[in-house]
């Protein structure tokens, strides 16, 4: 039953259909009657004979990114250990799943290799995937250390590794945070992997979701050129895949950037492309975390209703609560909210799950809800350190120079106006996106005295 029906309700009432259509297909060109014999009284034998046999092919891979997670393997010798392992793997796994874009095979699969010495390529043929997850449990001491690694199944290469150490006494805790933590992770890894294995394919093969790779690398930039090469990608994406709503969703980011970098001369134009890209996203993918995010924070900058856009974002991290990204743009949407100290907090979840990765633009956020919170010093630094990353990004100048103004280091504030000037003509702004009308004073008051100053 299990290797012929896996995962599926077979009951008395079409049990005969399901021998007879089985029959069918294996007796075909048999001469000495079925292979499937009726036993009166009993049931049914299968009696031709059976080989073992090994297919080079494996089984077909899905038309997405597809993975399994192997047993962790446990090192302690502490059979305490192995529930542990076990039930941190099924965190996992759920994890993952939550992960649409992705396919993840069930645990009920990745577990008949418990206890084997495996190879992971013989793995991803045998169960169809192209990633394998596999790990390890050892206690050393009175803490816990977990090992995890990810692997093409087809090459063999190790793609990612990292390890997390936690208390034996907070069990479902620790398996909660690994867990979290390595869907975090893996999210933008297989991205990057599937990336990288997209570029190598001819352009005539290409698939809407190729495209969108492609034009999600271009898109995380603050050039001009790669933006433009995305929205030109997603174009294409777009007329293979009108409904594509994961395209759709960027896209409406990309134009975005247009209105951010002050690359246009019509913001209201590309405020109405934005904002209806993020619509029409909405409606063909409203269950898609991706999808989520980007409209949510699109909507959410253009000054949309703020309620609306943190409820889309609320419900991206309820669908994918180890989204990296969602927590980013959670972050910043608390911003424009005029709640900084919650702000801060989900930045940190970001930052929790995404260690190695700190954007500009994460940066730039940690120090807007440093300042709006009147911690000058602390905003100032994180400022500065988004500059390092990305000098060419106004915002970032637009809220130094507020807070050099505010703390009385106008000097600094002048100079800072004179490198904004060095990129963009535009210096003030409306800063709709706060709604706090105190706060959004408060950013302005301090720009305009800086403005002031350099006159």
């Amino acid at each position: 039953m299990d290797a012929v029906w896996p995962e599926t309700a077979v009951d008395d009432s079409n049990l005969n259909v399901q021998i007879a259509a089985l029959r069918r297909v294996l007796d075909q060109g048999r001469t000495d009657g079925s292979c499937i014999q009726t036993v009166p009284g009993r049931g049914y034998r299968f009696v031709a004979p059976v080989k073992r046999g090994s297919s080079e092919a494996g089984l077909p891979l899905p038309d997405k990114p597809s993975i399994a997670v192997l047993p962790f393997a446990n090192l302690s010798g502490d059979p305490e250990q192995e529930y542990f392992a076990d039930g941190m793997v099924e965190e996992i796994i759920t994890a993952l799943s939550r992960i649409r874009w992705l396919f993840v095979i069930a645990r009920n699969s990745s577990f008949t290799y418990k206890g084997q010495m495996v190879d992971v390529k013989q793995v991803g043929r045998e169960l169809g995937v192209r990633y394998v997850l596999e790990g390890s449990v050892r206690k050393a001491g009175s803490l816990l250390r977990i090992t995890a690694q990810l692997i093409d199944a087809s090459t063999g290469t190790h793609l990612w590794a990292d390890r997390f150490d936690g208390s034996p006494e907070e069990v479902f805790k620790l398996q909660d945070e690994v867990a979290s933590g390595v869907a975090g992770v893996i999210e933008p890894a297989l991205q990057a992997a599937e990336t990288a294995r997209s570029a190598s394919r001819p352009t005539a093969q290409l698939t809407a979701y190729d495209l969108y790779l492609r034009a999600l690398t271009q898109s995380l930039s603050f050039e001009k050129e790669r933006v433009t090469r995305a929205l030109e990608l997603l174009a294409q994406a777009i007329e293979r895949d009108p409904c594509y709503g994961p395209a759709l969703a960027l896209a409406a980011h990309c134009y975005k950037a247009f209105e951010v970098m002050n690359w246009t001369d019509d913001p209201e134009e590309v405020r109405l492309t934005s904002v209806n890209l993020a619509r029409q996203a909405l409606r063909f993918g409203p269950d898609e975390p991706d999808v989520l995010a980007f409209s949510a924070f699109t909507l959410g900058y253009f000054g949309e209703d703020i309620n609306v856009a943190i409820g889309l974002i609320d419900r991206c991290l309820a669908l994918n609560p180890s989204s990296a990204r969602g927590w980013h743009w959670s972050g910043l949407l608390r911003i424009f909210a005029g709640q900084p100290d919650l702000a801060l907090e989900h930045l940190g979840i970001y930052l929790r799950l995404n260690p190695r990765d700190r954007l500009a633009s994460y940066l730039n956020g940690i120090g807007e809800a440093y300042f709006f919170s009147r911690q000058f010093d602390e905003a100032a630094a994180n400022l500065l350190a988004s500059l390092e990353r990305s000098p060419g990004f106004p915002i970032t100048y637009r809220v130094l120079a507020s807070c050099y103004a505010h703390m009385g280091r106008l000097d600094d504030a002048r100079q800072i106006i004179a490198r904004l000037r060095a990129i963009t003509p535009v210096i003030l702004e409306s800063a709709m996106r706060y709604r706090n009308p105190e706060l959004r004073e408060l950013f302005l008051s301090g720009l305009r005295l800086a403005v002031s100053e350099t006159k």
